[in-house]
């Protein structure tokens, strides 16, 4: 995965809370493998019942703005899968789901959070237009239609994303640590080392 320090690019809003993960990708197109890209499936549901909803009427976006809770429901990573094949690179809203949010990061998705004064605000200044995004995950700030956001980030989602690591990536960072801890615990304690049925260390 490509990671990323600054972004510009299209932003649309979705005025609408509690966007669940099976309203993001429902559950039928799931066994779809990912080389074929979930950006098809991306609310597909609402998209098919609504011909004018705003993910018809612009093909493409880097930027979601919407309400709270979103990302709420099942865990499934399929949500976040959709999102970002879609070319969504960051979704600014006041709150997530929790597995949601930590998926997000571990594909390159940034899931901004921001007061529901600021999203509303956002809303009403997009108001149904495609409006000019920048992110800057360096400085924590991003301006939205011309609304200047300060960003509050976990540090560690921030390495995660200006890296393109995932949860494994940033284990192996710790490597020599990780080695240098068995070799010692290896010494101090041998009967917890596992064998092979030769008796030898695997």
């Amino acid at each position: 995965m490509k990671g990323w320090t600054t972004l510009q690019g299209r932003a649309v809003a979705l005025a609408q809370s509690n966007v669940d993960t099976d309203q993001l990708i429902p559950a039928r197109f799931m066994s779809a493998p990912r080389s074929e890209g979930y950006g098809k499936f991306l609310l597909h549901d609402a998209r098919q019942d609504d011909p004018d909803h705003i993910l018809n009427r612009f093909q493409t976006a880097d930027v979601l703005v919407t309400r709270r809770n979103f990302g709420s429901g099942s865990s499934r990573e399929a949500a976040v899968y959709a999102l970002v094949d879609f070319g969504i690179r960051a979704v600014f809203a006041p709150s997530y789901g929790d597995i949601f949010a930590s998926n997000a990061v571990n594909n390159g998705l940034l899931p901004a959070r921001i007061s529901e004064d600021e999203i509303e605000a956002l809303i009403a200044k997009i108001d149904d237009e495609d409006v000019s995004a920048q992110i800057d995950l360096s400085s924590g700030k991003a301006v939205i239609a011309g609304i200047e956001l300060s960003l509050e980030l976990d540090p560690v989602w921030r390495q995660k994303l200006v890296n393109g690591w995932d949860d494994i990536d940033l284990t192996t960072q710790h490597r020599d640590e990780i080695n240098a801890y068995r070799a010692a615990r290896a010494k101090t304690h041998p009967w917890v080392v596992p064998t092979s049925k030769d008796g030898a260390a695997p």
